[in-house]
């Protein structure tokens, strides 16, 4: 079965390099352009993301919303909510902030008990690809990974057979950390203010923000503290789960979903932009370079 799948996804990848190459004279002509798409997108185009895998984080500066994995990871998840239900995060920092790197939070002075969630965690660096899982192959090339895509908005590799994927350390990668050891991940997360795909398979990737990313990009730069008296960067006042919220509290967000038509007409404006402002067209798009598609559904008029 396995076998199959992954043919599958390599001629899915082959005939989608035959298509960019003969769609690339289209493109030059002034195609439309990315916004123009999304413009003229459906209600069925999109998503509806689930508010009991999406995790609310307040700032002081403001709120960032990150949608957990629903496919891959789901240890990790149940930890994160598990963490999120006991308020283990409220009050707490992003206590290690670093430019282009990370920001990262949790309890740096480990004096907060844990008390329904795992102490430790096995590791999900990868993991074996259900039969089930909804992907769709980008036609470009990856240095990381045979193959890379997008689960429900997700950025996933796979390795050569397709029997193994994990989620990818681009920009807004929501993540645990851990010491050397690879299953010593417990309470401490990161997000990624940059990709950093070096660290696939590394760490497990589980989630990815889809709003406020402009709030962990300001955060103040500070490295972990010895003591209280140290500068224990900016407060986390508190993280919860959206189910867990009163509906008012909550954002109804969806995004594009990548098994439309709409969606590979979405990729294949950024591979080569047709504004006339663009010279240059690469036909290539790296998949952490893909501005993935994230609206609020009552700014849609629905």
């Amino acid at each position: 079965m396995r076998k199959f799948v992954a043919s599958l996804l390599l001629s899915a990848v082959t005939l989608a390099l035959a298509v960019q190459g003969s769609a690339l004279g289209d493109a030059l002509e002034g195609e439309a352009s990315s916004a123009d798409i999304l413009e003229a997108s459906d209600a069925s185009d999109w998503l509806q993301l689930d508010q009991d895998n999406l995790l609310y984080i307040e700032l002081e500066r403001g709120r960032v919303i990150v949608a957990l994995s629903t496919s891959l990871a789901q240890g990790h998840v149940a930890q994160i909510k598990a963490l999120t239900r006991e308020h283990f995060y409220d009050g707490l920092s992003f206590y290690r902030v670093i430019d282009g790197f990370v920001a990262q939070g949790g309890d740096v002075l480990e004096a907060r008990e844990i008390k329904t969630a795992k102490k430790t965690m096995t590791a999900e660096f990868d993991e074996l690809a259900p039969d089930w899982l909804s992907f769709k192959p980008l036609a470009d090339e990856d240095g990381y990974a045979a193959i890379t895509g997008f689960v429900n908005g997700l950025p996933v590799g796979l390795d050569e057979s397709a029997s193994r994927a994990w989620h990818l350390h681009c920009a807004g990668a929501f993540a645990f950390g851990r010491n050397n050891d690879r299953d010593s991940a417990s309470t401490e997360f990161y997000i990624t203010l940059q990709p950093q795909r070096y660290l696939d398979r590394n760490l497990t990737v589980f989630g990815r923000v889809v709003a406020g990313m402009e709030h962990l990009q300001a955060l103040r730069r500070v490295q972990p503290a010895e003591t209280p008296e140290d500068d224990l960067g900016e407060t986390l006042i508190s993280m919860r789960i959206g189910a867990d919220m009163p509906e008012a509290d909550r954002a109804a967000l969806e995004i594009l979903r990548s098994d439309t038509p709409t969606f590979q007409q979405y990729v294949a404006s950024r591979r080569n932009r047709p504004e006339e402002f663009f010279y240059f067209r690469p036909d290539y798009i790296n998949v952490c370079d893909l501005p993935y598609p994230v609206r609020e559904i009552s700014d849609t008029g629905q």
